[in-house]
Formats: C-alpha cells, structure tokens, sequence
C-alpha cells in the first residue's frame, strides 16, 4: 500500500494557538498535547509530569521506549533532561509525525529517534529491551485496543530488562479502567500501583519487572540523583504524589 493511501488511514489532528500556548488536538474539546510557547520543553499537562515518576525509581536510565509521540513533550523532556538515555518513540499516524517542527521536537541523532510504526508489533518483537517503556498512545477514538489487551501487556513485561518499568496513560473515566488496570497486574504479577494525577482525568500505571518498587523506601520526597535543577522543579510535586500512592497500595 501507498504512504499516500496508508496516511489516509490516520486521522488528521490539527494545531490551536492560543498568546502562550500551542496544542495539539484531534477533536476541539480534547487535547492531546500542549506546549508552553515560552518554555516549549516544559511538561505542561499535570499526567505528564505524573508520568516521569519513574525517575524515583530508575533515575539514569540507559534506554527509553515511548509508545506516541503525540506534541512530543515526553520525549522533549528526556532528550534535554537525561542525556545519558537512548531514547526511541514509536508513532503510527504520520500526521502526527508531520507536525514534529510544530512542536520543537529534536532532530533524530545518535541517541534519539522517531519512528513510524505499530506500537504492539513494536514491543511484540522484543528487541531491543528497555528500562523503561513510557505508554501514551491515545487516538481520535480513544485507547486502541491493540495497545491495552492481555497479550500486549505481556509483550510490554518481556521487552523490558530486569527491574525495567513500564509506565501507561489510561483516562481515569474510562469504562474499561479496572479491566486493564487489572490486565497489567497479571502481566506484572501484581507488581503494579496507580496514581490518579491532580487534575483527575487520567489515571497513571506504574509496572515493574522485578523489585524495583519494594525497594523504595517512601520518605521525604528528593531530587533524585543527577536531575537537573530544572526538571526536578517540575517534577517534585509528581514525585510526592507517586510516592503516596505507592505507600497507600503496599500491602
């Protein structure tokens, strides 16, 4: 099939600007990704930040995946913030692609990447393995079903590397919620917690394979070690919030 024919699979977002902002949107009443036009690598949406909570855990890590690319603030805020990560993002919509320069997403170079791809093929193929596996990949329709079945939870635990984490975006109203919630504790034999973020939209899942999530010992809430003064600016309130839920979810 054509790329032409093949993109015409793919819903069409489109750009809002506002005097400080630009988002990305598929429908008017949802964003998908918003940029601050001041501070364009800043995580702007409270679930963002919510989503880098992995940092606590795994605060150097050598390989991120990241299924969506959406605006891109996710992988903006990796490449600047933790240039020791490789740093892959694997998007199916070519539209989405297209408005990479919109968004000031870096240029691919040795240690980053956007590709065009199906992010459940991408993870079912295994390789190569992750520390972390960032899951973002919302649509005009909602949440694909090939991004939230059991096989596909599954694949997400095999691709990453022992005491890797994953970590997915889920709507917090959405009528499915526990199902998958449910679906990644079996994949992850029960080595999971959520967090609701402030703003009571989208629902945060953390995963790990192996004891990473044991190990961490709740306290008061500190930079972790490396992060630049900048990001854990942003990031401190989110950390607080991981840590409680992780505390209230421990046996």
């Amino acid at each position: 099939m054509s790329d032409t024919r093949e993109s015409a699979h793919h819903a069409k977002p489109f750009v809002y600007e506002s005097l400080s902002a630009k988002a990305l949107h598929f429908s008017i009443g949802e964003i998908q990704s918003r940029m601050q036009l001041q501070d364009p690598h800043a995580l702007d949406l409270e679930y963002t930040r919510t989503m880098m909570g992995f940092l606590l855990f795994l605060p150097e890590p050598g390989r991120i995946a990241m299924l969506g690319l959406g605006g891109g603030s996710l992988a903006k805020f990796c490449h600047r913030y933790l240039p020791r990560s490789q740093i892959q993002v694997v998007e199916i919509n070519p539209h989405v692609i297209a408005l990479r320069n919109e968004f000031h997403v870096p240029p691919d170079d040795a240690r980053f990447a956007v590709v065009r791809g199906d992010g459940a093929q991408f993870v079912r193929s295994g390789t190569p393995r992750c520390d972390v596996l960032m899951i973002d990949g919302f649509d005009r329709d909602g949440l694909p079903s090939g991004l939230c079945s059991q096989r596909f939870y599954d694949d997400c635990f095999e691709m990453l590397q022992p005491e890797g984490i994953m970590v997915v975006n889920l709507h917090h109203d959405h009528p499915s919620h526990q199902i998958l919630v449910d679906r990644i504790r079996r994949s992850f034999d029960g080595a999971a917690f959520v967090v609701d973020d402030g703003e009571l939209s989208n629902s945060i899942v953390f995963a790990c394979r192996g004891a990473t999530f044991g190990q961490h010992r709740p306290g008061i809430v500190r930079r972790p070690k490396n992060l630049h003064r900048v990001a854990a600016e942003q990031l401190l309130a989110a950390f607080a919030l991981v840590t409680s839920a992780l505390k209230d979810q421990r046996p």
